[in-house]
């Protein structure tokens, strides 16, 4: 087991949420680990999006998760007196499908990311990606959801809830995400009462399963939003719950974006 919390007090250069070509990255896994060696970082971790059951442009193929494997160790072997490098990867939740499944328990990973990305549709027997970008997530709401926003918030922390419940990871991603696409789709709606009880509810949860809470940069740049968001930073540090500061980095040079702001945030908080 990585002593994640060893690493975050003794070093502010880590990541242990990253992409790549195997997934939805945008260069080779070889140039992010450089770029960090470049950067004083002291540990690395990538963390490609997992296989699902259908096929999503976002995620690895299956058929590709052995060759994932031997590049990894190939990089571990090459760079590893440079850099701590660490092989993961980030694992949908999808109710029968997840983190904790033997495919994935059995598969030789340093470390698990569970996050959802995909709820069930409300006309279909779909799971749909709600994570995209914006004009995609207003499309997809008139097709998949009714246009109704507070159900599919709800649906989204549900899914989060019953992957906490089941477990077979370590670290939760971005576990407010949708807080952000639906704070778009009808302002405000991130602060209303039942939605932060959503939040504070999975955040029990999650404490209660003994898992590290990620914050993640990767919005904070053109959004000014962490996931979660700032205004949960207060409980992050009124019950001492392990945390990692990852910037979910899909390009190299992207690799420390807004982590040293959220580490101020944090301090300040």
């Amino acid at each position: 087991m990585i002593d994640f919390k060893r690493i975050a007090k003794e070093s502010k250069l880590y990541n242990f949420h990253s992409h790549s070509p195997y997934c939805d990255g945008h260069a080779p896994i070889e140039d992010f680990i450089k770029e960090a060696i470049k950067m004083g970082f002291t540990h690395y971790g990538v963390s490609p999006h997992s296989p699902i059951p259908f096929f999503s442009p976002c995620n690895m193929a299956k058929e590709k998760v052995g060759d994932y494997l031997a590049e990894m160790n190939r990089l571990k072997a090459q760079y590893g007196q440079q850099i701590r490098i660490f092989t993961s990867m980030e694992i949908d939740y999808l109710d029968d499908w997840g983190p904790s499944i033997p495919y994935f328990q059995d598969m030789p990973l340093d470390y698990r990311i569970g996050s959802v990305h995909f709820i069930p549709s409300f006309v279909s027997d779909e799971y749909v990606d709600i994570d995209g970008d914006f004009d995609n997530f207003k499309k997809k709401m008139e097709r998949y959801f009714h246009n109704d926003i507070e159900r599919v918030i709800r649906s989204f922390y549900k899914q989060s809830t019953d992957m906490v419940e089941k477990g077979g990871f370590d670290i939760i991603g971005h576990f407010d995400k949708i807080g952000h696409n639906g704070s778009l789709f009808q302002p405000g709606i991130d602060h209303e009462p039942w939605y932060n009880k959503l939040a504070t509810d999975l955040f029990e949860a999650i404490m209660d399963n003994g898992l590290i809470i990620e914050i993640n940069t990767k919005k904070w740049i053109t959004d000014q939003r962490m996931f979660p968001h700032q205004q949960y930073f207060k409980l992050l540090k009124k019950y001492d719950v392990p945390v990692l500061i990852n910037s979910d980095s899909h390009f190299p040079d992207l690799i420390n974006s807004g982590r040293l702001e959220a580490m101020q945030m944090l301090q300040q908080a």
